[in-house]
């Protein structure tokens, strides 16, 4: 299944050669993979189809792959050999892997069927475990800036990354389902959120002054939770909201200044979606494109082709684990 933006519009099989052109670098074809929400349920029967596509998407050979974070299900044990796993899947990725946190992994361990865990305790450990300061998982990592060494003031945030792939920006955000973990019956919950929140805020406000500094054609952003809490778009995120500041406040309003192409990828809501339902001023941010990618019993990935030189650079193609 193809969804192009463009009629025109094409995938590149590899990353183009830069090439020059009237004294000015072309601007380079990125491809890279995006999945997130898997494996879902137990072992046995999510581990296979999983494998099975990884897989696949090594022999795609992507720049990179971007998971989104829910690497378990929110009824499954938050447990250590959980998180083992999860690493040793990572590690079966050839290339380089950026993962992002989703509220699976943490904010709902305090369930009795996730093992009532504490939930910052197993951030704590998902920090410790699943990242290195400077790069990527998979076998081939890739260089990445961490907000925890770029910004000291928010140093427990190893998890916020960017990395550049020719002319193009990603970031990843730790934005989490469950309301983005403001949960206002949980006072530790509560603090929690502001915290990371105010991270998130600095770190997409980075982003964007980054990419104006160094003049990038496109942004991606990559973060676990679905903005819309499985409702329909709203023109304004309301105060209750934990995705006001972050998304509301700051991406949309950011996205429509900056005026080049933007993509939001996430999951959360487990269903294929590519669409631009941002509005900032009561008009639609057409820039501002967000994908969802599919996940949980749907176990597919999406290969994005981005063409910097288009106004309107993203083509997508949804696969499986069938070549």
């Amino acid at each position: 299944m193809r969804f192009p933006l463009l009629p025109l519009a094409w995938r590149g099989a590899v990353a183009a050669t830069a090439v020059l052109l009237a004294g000015t670098v072309a601007a380079q074809t990125v491809r890279f993979v995006a999945l997130g929400d898997m494996p879902y349920g137990p072992p046995d029967k999510s581990y296979p189809p999983y494998r099975a596509l990884i897989e696949r998407v090594n022999a795609l050979q992507p720049a990179f792959t971007v998971h989104v974070g829910d690497f378990k299900a929110g009824s499954t044990l938050c447990s250590n050999e959980e998180f083992s796993a999860q690493l040793e899947h990572f590690g079966r990725y050839r290339g380089a892997v950026v993962y992002t946190p989703g509220d699976n992994e943490w904010t709902d361990c305090h369930r009795a069927n996730n093992g009532s865990y504490d939930p910052l305790e197993r951030l704590a450990t998902l920090r410790q475990r699943f990242y290195t300061p400077g790069r990527s998982l998979g076998q081939q990592p890739i260089a990445v800036e961490n907000q925890s060494t770029v910004m000291l003031a928010f140093a427990p945030y190893v998890e916020n990354q960017r990395w550049w792939a020719g002319d193009v920006l990603f970031v990843a955000v730790h934005i989490v389902g469950s309301n983005n973990n403001f949960e206002t019956r949980d006072p530790k919950a509560v603090a929690e959120f502001f915290e990371r929140d105010r991270a998130n805020v600095a770190w997409l406000r980075a982003a964007f002054e980054l990419a104006q500094q160094r003049n990038a054609r496109a942004m991606v952003v990559a973060m676990q939770a679905d903005p819309f809490d499985n409702q329909q778009p709203v023109e304004t995120f309301p105060r209750h909201s934990g995705f006001a500041a972050s998304i509301g406040d700051t991406l949309v309003p950011l996205a429509a200044q900056w005026g080049r192409p933007v993509l939001l990828i996430h999951g959360d809501s487990h269903v294929l979606a590519f669409d631009n339902p941002f509005k900032h001023r009561k008009k639609p941010v057409l820039n501002l494109t967000r994908l969802q990618v599919p996940g949980a019993a749907d176990v597919r990935a999406v290969e994005v082709s981005v063409d910097p030189a288009s106004s309107q650079p993203w083509t997508i193609q949804v696969f499986d684990a069938q070549p």
